[in-house]
């Protein structure tokens, strides 16, 4: 075996690596109309953590951080609707059906407030679930989040990508999509491109992808972006969590929805793209977990 070959071998980082640290379990359950998918650590006797992952992701996005949480809270990393292994509806994916779906989960799940931490699309539909259900919430974080920004040439970037990926997903399409999305290339590891190869192979994936990036296209995002006066009008404690080097909005995109939001801390992770807590995810848990048990 070469060194570089050992050196691969050995730097290698899978799912196991982090999941065989505790228990957890994966399973289905019915929310609404939608079958969902979900990963789980926890105990029922801990405050509820719901997980949402970005667009065109799956529960695996937290495989890095589940354990972890499950320590101190019942933590569920779900499929969104129209995502993984979750039933997809022949609809349209503007926000609010996200956020109607998450309803949908927490009476599912018979949680009547929720810790909510979600990534790029998954804080966007947090953030509007805070608005729309201000009672069942506790706190947030929003990873990176999408709902305040309209970039032409982002967009077409991520439009491109993901249906490169779904209508023909080889090896390289698959693990040139979940590339951009880091600030170093080489944290994608093979099985999480194998973990979203099978997931793009499903033969409804196609119509589905259609119907998820229409929040790419400049009319519909416009019509779901919250608006200043909504960033404002949110009163949840909450945490905007940015990076550095993240591929579709600047540091102080982050910065502005943390001083517009009246009860929000900011935090800056370094050397990272728009998975922060995959590709750091000592620091993010760490972060995470502090703000969420309002230990700071």
């Amino acid at each position: 075996m070469s060194d570089e070959n050992r050196d691969s071998r050995v730097t290698h980082r899978s799912f196991w690596a982090d999941l065989r640290a505790g228990a957890f379990e994966q399973g289905y359950f019915q929310a609404g109309d939608v079958r969902t998918r979900f990963l789980h650590a926890g105990s029922a006797d801990l405050p509820p953590l719901i997980l949402l992952h970005g667009t065109g992701g799956h529960a695996e996005t937290y495989t890095r951080n589940l354990v972890q949480h499950g320590k101190y809270f019942d933590t569920y990393a779900i499929d969104m609707v129209g995502h993984g292994y979750s039933t997809k509806p022949d609809t349209e994916y503007e926000i609010a059906v996200y956020v109607e779906h998450l309803k949908d989960v927490t009476d599912a799940l018979g949680f009547d407030k929720i810790y909510l931490s979600g990534e790029s699309l998954g804080g966007w539909v947090a953030a509007r679930f805070a608005l729309t259900y201000p009672d069942r919430l506790e706190r947030m974080v929003l990873n990176t989040t999408g709902g305040a920004t309209l970039n032409p040439e982002v967009m077409e970037r991520i439009k491109t990508l993901t249906m490169a990926a779904v209508e023909t997903p080889t090896w390289e399409n698959v693990k040139t999509r979940l590339e951009w999305l880091m600030a170093d290339p080489a944290t994608v590891t093979d099985d999480l491109v194998a973990c979203r190869q099978a997931i793009y192979k499903q033969p409804e994936m196609p119509r589905a992808m259609n119907h998820i990036l229409c929040l790419q296209e400049t009319k519909i995002r416009q019509r779901n972006n919250l608006t200043d006066e909504e960033w404002a009008s949110i009163t949840h404690p909450a945490l905007v969590i940015w990076t550095t080097k993240d591929p579709t909005a600047d540091i102080s995109v982050g910065q502005r929805i943390a001083e517009l939001i009246p009860d929000a801390e900011f935090v800056v992770m370094e050397n990272c793209g728009h998975w922060p807590q995959f590709e750091d995810p000592e620091t993010f848990n760490e972060i995470h977990l502090k703000f969420m048990q309002n230990t700071g």
